[in-house]
C-alpha cells in the first residue's frame, strides 16, 4: 500500500514545533525567521524539505503574533502581585451549577480590552449559563505554565453576574442542548445518563463511576464526536438530497451548511473542530470533482488547526483524535486484510477499526495513566456495532424533541436502548479481573509501547520474514512483561513497609488520606471514585474505619463515600450547603454510623495520637458552606508515641483568606506533615505554610486535571519553606512513617 506522505510530512513537522514552541514563546520569533529563511533557500533545490520548513514557519508565526494577547500586562500585573481584578467575559463551554470550572474568554479587565482564553475554577453558579453568555467576574487569577491552552485561571469572589443572553445564532444550540440532556435524565440507569454523550458529546450527565467505566474498557472515545458523526451528518444530508434531486452543488452547499450547524450543536471542541474541518475538505473536494484521498485531508485539516491556534498541539482531545484517524487511515484497512483471510469481512474490519485506533492512540493515553486496557477491544467489538445508531437516533431525538415533542420522546426511548448497552459492556468490562494492565509511567514507558506497537503492526502485515521476527519478539516481550509485571507486583508488596502512619490514596483528582496508630484508623475525605477509594483501602487491609472525616461536600471530597458505608463508627462533618449534601448525613447515619457536624474545638484520640478540630469557626460569620468552611483537623502524637510518631494537620480545600483566619484562631505551630489544602491551587497562605514548616506537604491531585494543579506559586511556597512535596498523580499510592530523631519523615511510593 503507497502512502501519501507529501503533507502528513509537513504537518508532523509544524506540529512538533508548534508544541515545543508555545511552551517557550519568546522563543517563536527567532524560530520563524530561521524556519522562514529555510523554507527560501530550500524551495528550488529540496520542495518538500521546503513545504515542512515553511509549515513550520507558520505555526511559529503563529505563535509570535499570538502569544503577547495572551498574557496582556494588566492580568500579568493582577496574578503577580495577587491583586483582584474585574472582567467581562464570554462563556466558551456550558457551565453547570457544581460542575466546578468552566472556561471562558475574557474580553475587557479594568477597562482594558484584551481576548484572553480563562479557566473558572469554582463557579458557584445557581443556573445553567449557555455558551456565548456574557458575564462579569471578580477574583484573583493565576497564569498558567507555557503551553496550556488556558492562559490563566480566575478564582472568583462571587458568583459571576451574567449581563447578556447569548447570542441567536448560539442559543438555539443552547437550548436544544439542554431540552436534550433534561429529556436524557428522564430515562433510567446509566443508559439515560450516557445517551446525550453518545448523541452529541454532552458528557455532564455521566457520573464519575462510568466515566471511569468508560475509560477502563476503551470506550470514552464514543462520546467523543468524530468524523464519523460528522460522516453521518454529511452521508444523510447528501442522501436527502439525492432523493429530491437537487443538484451536487446544492447538495454540497446544504451539507456545509449543516456541518456548521452540527458544529454549533456539538460545540466546537478540538476533536469536533478536526472531524468537520476534514468533512468541509471532503465536501470541497468532490465540488471540483478531485479524489479524495484521507491521510492528505487529514494533514490539511491538522495543519490549519494547529496554524490557527498552535496551543492545540498540547491539547490531549485533539492529539488523540488526529492519532485515532490516522490509525484508521493507515492500519484498518491492512488488518482487515489479513484477519479476512480467516474471518468473514464484516468481522474482521469490527475488529480492525478499534485495533487499529488503540494500536495509534495508546502511546499517548500512556502519559494519563500508566497501565494498558486488557479488555478494550474486545469491548469495542460489542459494543461499537450500537453507537452508530445511539448516534442516529439520539441526534434526531435532539432536533425533534424542539419540534415535534412526542416524536421526539419515542426516539429517546428508542436511543436508550443501545446507550444501555454501551454502558454495561463498560460497566462489565471495567469490573473483570485484571481490567487495567500496569505499563510504565513516562517516556520510558511511552516509547516502548510505541516499539511494541510496532511490532503488533509488523507482526501482521509485513513482509514473510518480518512477520517472523516481529512475531517472535512480541513473544519474548510478552514474556518478559508478565514477567516483570508479576515480580514487580510480589517485589512491591514485600518493600512496602508495614508500620506506615499516613498513607495518602490515588483517587485522581480528589483527597482520601488515611491516619493510623495502634491499629486505630481514620479516614479524611474519600475522593470522586467509590472504586478507586475501595481498591486503595482493599490494598491497605483496611476493612473498618473508625473515625470518617469529611472536610466539606465537593465532589472531589466525598464521591467515594458509598464505599465505606457501613464500616465507618464515627463521623464529622462539615456546615451543609446544598440538598446533596444531607443525602450523604442521612446515608452515613443509615448504615450505622455515629455522625457529628462540628465547628472549631472537639477533640480525641486516635490510638496514640489526639486529634482537635481547628476550623470551621462555631459562627459562620461570612464564611459559606464549602471550600472555606473545610473541616481542618489536627494529629499530635501523645504518651509513649510522643518519640515514634509524627504530627500532621489537614487543610481540607481552605482557601488564602480562611487559612489566615485559621491561624488567627488557633496558635499553630511546627508540624512534621501538612495535607497541602485545595490540590495545590495558588490560593494559599504564605504565612500559614512559614508557621507550618512542614517537613512533607502531601497533594492529593489527578494527572492532567484541567486546573494547573499543583501550580508553579505552590510549589515555590513549599520550596521555600524546606517542605518536601509529595503528590499523588506521580507517586501513586504514598505511604509515611517515621523516619527517627528530629522529626524526619520517611516516603515510600508506589511508583
Amino acid at each position: 500500500m503507497r502512502v501519501d506522505l507529501r503533507l502528513a510530512i509537513p504537518a508532523a513537522a509544524g506540529w512538533v514545533a508548534a508544541a515545543i514552541v508555545v511552551g517557550v514563546p519568546f522563543a517563536a520569533t527567532p524560530a520563524l525567521v530561521l524556519a522562514w529563511i529555510a523554507a527560501g533557500v530550500l524551495v528550488l533545490v529540496r520542495p518538500r524539505v521546503a513545504l515542512a520548513a515553511a509549515a513550520v514557519a507558520l505555526c511559529c508565526t503563529s505563535i509570535a503574533l499570538q502569544a503577547p494577547a495572551r498574557h496582556p500586562q494588566v492580568l500579568m500585573d493582577a496574578a503577580s502581585q495577587h491583586r483582584t481584578v474585574t472582567a467581562v467575559a464570554t462563556t466558551t463551554q456550558t457551565a453547570f451549577p457544581g460542575r466546578g470550572s468552566f472556561e471562558v474568554r475574557f474580553e475587557s479587565v479594568a477597562q482594558t480590552v484584551v481576548s484572553v482564553p480563562v479557566l473558572v475554577y469554582g463557579d458557584g453558579l445557581a443556573e445553567r449559563l449557555g455558551i456565548g453568555t456574557r458575564i462579569t467576574l471578580a477574583g484573583y487569577v493565576v497564569a498558567t505554565e507555557a503551553g496550556d491552552d488556558r492562559a490563566f485561571i480566575i478564582f472568583p469572589d462571587d458568583p459571576p453576574t451574567v449581563i447578556e443572553s447569548p447570542p441567536w445564532y448560539l442559543d438555539w444550540a443552547n437550548e436544544l442542548r439542554a431540552g436534550f440532556l433534561r429529556a436524557t435524565q428522564e430515562l433510567p440507569g446509566d443508559g439515560g445518563d450516557l445517551l446525550a454523550g453518545l448523541a452529541i458529546g454532552d458528557t455532564s450527565a455521566v457520573s464519575d463511576d462510568l466515566d471511569s467505566a468508560m475509560k477502563s474498557s476503551s470506550l470514552s472515545h464514543l462520546t467523543a464526536v468524530s468524523g464519523a458523526n460528522c460522516a453521518i451528518v454529511i452521508g444523510l444530508m447528501m442522501l436527502a438530497g439525492a432523493a429530491l434531486g437537487l443538484p451536487r452543488w446544492l447538495r454540497i452547499g446544504v451539507s456545509i451548511a449543516t456541518l456548521i450547524g452540527f458544529v454549533v450543536l456539538v460545540t466546537p471542541e478540538p476533536s469536533v473542530l478536526r472531524a468537520a474541518l476534514m468533512a468541509a475538505l471532503v465536501l470541497l473536494a468532490l465540488s471540483g470533482g478531485r479524489p479524495v484521498q484521507g491521510l492528505p485531508i487529514l494533514s490539511l485539516a491538522t495543519m490549519s488547526l494547529l496554524v490557527l491556534d498552535p496551543w492545540l498541539a498540547r491539547n490531549y482531545g485533539f492529539v488523540l483524535s488526529v492519532l485515532a484517524t490516522a490509525g484508521l487511515l493507515l492500519l484498518a484497512g491492512p488488518l482487515a486484510g489479513v484477519l479476512g483471510r480467516w474471518l468473514p469481512r464484516w468481522l474482521a474490519l469490527v475488529i480492525a477499526v478499534p485495533v487499529a485506533a488503540q494500536l495509534a492512540c495508546q502511546p499517548v493515553i500512556v502519559l494519563l495513566n500508566a497501565s494498558l486496557p486488557a479488555y478494550g477491544v474486545v469491548a469495542n467489538i460489542l459494543a461499537a456495532p450500537a453507537a452508530p445508531i445511539a448516534t442516529v437516533v439520539g441526534l434526531a431525538a435532539c432536533v425533534l424533541l424542539a419540534l415535534v415533542p412526542p416524536l421526539g420522546t419515542l426516539l429517546c426511548l428508542l436511543a436508550w436502548v443501545p446507550s444501555f448497552w454501551i454502558a454495561a459492556v463498560a460497566s462489565f468490562f471495567a469490573g473483570a479481573p485484571g481490567a487495567q494492565l500496569p505499563w510504565p509511567a513516562g517516556a520510558g514507558g511511552v516509547a516502548l509501547l510505541v516499539a511494541v506497537s510496532a511490532l503488533a503492526v509488523g507482526a501482521v502485515v509485513g513482509s514473510r520474514r518480518w512477520r517472523r521476527w516481529a512475531a517472535a519478539a512480541l513473544i519474548l516481550i510478552m514474556v518478559g512483561y508478565v514477567g516483570v509485571a508479576a515480580g514487580g507486583r510480589i517485589g512491591q508488596q514485600l518493600g512496602r513497609p508495614a508500620e506506615w502512619q499516613i498513607a495518602g490514596c490515588d483517587v485522581g483528582q480528589g483527597d482520601a488520606f488515611v491516619v493510623r496508630s495502634a491499629g486505630v484508623v481514620a479516614l479524611i475525605d474519600t475522593g470522586p471514585d467509590e472504586q478507586l477509594l475501595a481498591a486503595c483501602l482493599a490494598d491497605l487491609g483496611i476493612d473498618r474505619i473508625d473515625l470518617l472525616v469529611l472536610t466539606h461536600y465537593d465532589h472531589d471530597h466525598v464521591g467515594g463515600v458509598s464505599a465505606v458505608l457501613g464500616r465507618v463508627d464515627r463521623a464529622l462533618v462539615g456546615p451543609v450547603g446544598r440538598p446533596g449534601d444531607d443525602d450523604i448525613v442521612a446515608d452515613l447515619r443509615a448504615a450505622g454510623a455515629d455522625v457529628q457536624q462540628v465547628a472549631r474545638g472537639p477533640s480525641g484520640m486516635l490510638g496514640e495520637l489526639r486529634w482537635h478540630v481547628l476550623w470551621p469557626p462555631v459562627r459562620l460569620a461570612g464564611i459559606e458552606p464549602g471550600n472555606s468552611a473545610s473541616v481542618t483537623v489536627e494529629f499530635e502524637p501523645v504518651g509513649d508515641c510522643l518519640a515514634g510518631c509524627f504530627s500532621s494537620i489537614f487543610l481540607g480545600d481552605l482557601g488564602e483568606s480562611a487559612q489566615d483566619r485559621l491561624l488567627a484562631a488557633n496558635p499553630l505551630g511546627e508540624v512534621d506533615v501538612v495535607k497541602v489544602s485545595h490540590h495545590g491551587s495558588a490560593d494559599q497562605s504564605v504565612r500559614m505554610y512559614e508557621r507550618l514548616h512542614a517537613v512533607v506537604g502531601l497533594i492529593g491531585v489527578g494527572a492532567d486535571n484541567g486546573y494547573g494543579h499543583p501550580t508553579e506559586k505552590l510549589l515555590d511556597l513549599l520550596t521555600s519553606t524546606d517542605t518536601a512535596a509529595v503528590r499523588t498523580d506521580n507517586a501513586g499510592l504514598i505511604l509515611l512513617l517515621p523516619g527517627g530523631e528530629g522529626g524526619a519523615v520517611t516516603v515510600w511510593t508506589e511508583r
